[in-house]
């Protein structure tokens, strides 16, 4: 048994099942047995990310950042930035790396505030539907093993959440709440004086969410996909696809406008076609750095989005938006 699904056994006994937010929070980045608190990316680990594509990757987002924000010194804070993969391409930037459980975002930001694949690994809550009735997922402990407990009714809050991103609830049987992501969207929000928000990411609009009837949330171990999210807290990474509708909201609700939302080759496309991506590339371009190419625009650039907000108003000195 791992140490964190002791400490969650434990939990459970003393005081009952658990909210699955609490759970997930515990699994990924507690901080003695979390999944991220160990390197789990690459061949040998768990996963590839589009940030280890590189330098083909971080070089076009880095050229895409500067199209978007303009000449001029630019400020760029990564959420979620883990090893800091992204530190080369960034460095004509004034860079600044966070993550969870390290440095705060600072007090001010003038420039672009980045992710990739952040809001993903955010907690989530879960919720199932008992003759159309939205209750709490929970997760109990029976003999050996992580367990789903139905708990109560769902507050109203969740239950508004529920109305407006997934109105057609009939046919599901599950679904996430993502809270904690929206909460994250407030906090940049109240630094972000003036720039651009830029989050890549795989999700869905509310319309896509009829994909999902038993919710998106999944497990990832040694290259390999599970839809067992409770097994081995600690040893699995968990995700939930990201709720683009309820960023965008929320975005709206902290002042923000919408400048785009598009799949991520499209993007890159932009950042490269100018010269056939000879910069990126360069002239003749390396076989490798070709293939890296490929993987971006025709692999992960058709399932991954980049969301890009704003606030309202005058933008960066000189932008040129997209």
């Amino acid at each position: 048994m791992t140490p964190v699904a002791e400490k969650l056994r434990d939990e459970i006994a003393r005081g009952g099942p658990l909210p699955f937010r609490r759970f997930m929070e515990a699994a990924l980045y507690d901080p003695e047995g979390g999944y991220y608190r160990r390197d789990r990316f690459g061949r040998a680990g768990d996963f590839f990310t589009a940030e280890q594509v590189q330098p083909v990757f971080g070089r076009l987002v880095a050229r895409y950042l500067r199209k978007l924000a303009g000449p001029g010194p630019l400020q760029v804070v990564e959420l979620g930035a883990g090893r800091a993969d992204m530190a080369d391409a960034f460095t004509g930037f004034r860079y600044l790396p966070i993550d969870i459980g390290g440095p705060a975002l600072p007090d001010a930001v003038d420039g672009v505030v980045f992710s990739n694949e952040f809001f993903d690994a955010l907690p989530v809550d879960r919720v199932f539907f008992q003759n159309d009735v939205p209750v709490e997922a929970r997760v109990g402990w029976h003999g050996d093993r992580f367990v789903w407990v139905a708990g109560d009714a769902v507050d109203e809050r969740t239950e508004a959440y529920l109305r407006r991103y997934f109105p057609a609830w009939q046919a599901r049987r599950s679904a996430e709440v993502h809270f904690a992501a929206l909460d994250w969207i407030g906090r940049i929000a109240a630094r972000l004086r003036s720039g651009y928000h830029v989050a890549i990411d795989y999700g869905y609009t509310t319309r896509e969410s009829a994909r999902f009837p038993d919710g998106a949330l999944m497990s990832y171990r040694r290259h390999q996909a599970s839809e067992d999210v409770l097994a081995e807290p600690g040893e699995r990474d968990i995700t939930a696809h990201v709720p683009w509708d309820a960023l965008v909201d929320a975005g709206a609700r902290c002042g923000w406008e919408l400048v785009s939302l598009r799949p991520l080759a499209r993007t890159l496309l932009e950042a490269g076609l100018e010269d056939r991506f000879a910069a990126v590339l360069g002239d003749p371009a390396p076989l490798p750095l070709r293939l890296q190419l490929k993987t971006l625009l025709f692999g992960m650039g058709e399932t991954f989005q980049v969301l890009v907000q704003r606030p309202a108003g005058p933008a960066l000195p000189a932008a040129r938006q997209p």
